[in-house]
């Protein structure tokens, strides 16, 4: 089996309890509650040379194993930050989070001229 690149966050079959994320013990890191530590690594990271009627599947399969993750968020945000170029994270497949971070880019961009027009407008009032 092919190791997905950061096999370290999928780690032994341990269970997953489903504790709400707001009574989680702050200090224990959010990939411990993830949904994802009992599924095989390879539902959510591509073989080599997928087929793409395969890949579909495979990544929808894993978005259902994502949309009833406590964790999913912070799973989200995290592969948003790094950014991780492969697999599924959050429920969204590489190509979807590097639309998610285009569209921030672009809304920063938007807010910062936003930001300097008012405060030209401001200068001349």
């Amino acid at each position: 089996m092919l190791q997905p690149p950061h096999s370290s966050l999928q780690v032994a079959a341990v269970p997953a309890q489903r504790v709400p994320v707001r009574d989680r013990d702050q200090d224990a890191p959010w990939h411990t509650e993830a949904v994802c530590r009992r599924d095989e690594a390879g539902l959510f990271f591509a073989p080599s040379k997928e087929p793409t009627a395969a890949r579909l599947s495979r990544e929808e399969a894993a978005k259902r194993v994502c949309a009833r993750c406590p964790v999913m968020v912070e799973c989200r945000e995290h592969a948003l930050l790094q950014p991780e170029p492969y697999g599924v994270w959050g429920g969204l497949t590489a190509a979807e989070r590097r639309v998610v971070l285009a569209r921030r880019r672009r809304r920063e961009v938007e807010l910062k001229n936003a930001a300097r027009t008012t405060g030209r407008i401001a200068a001349a009032g």
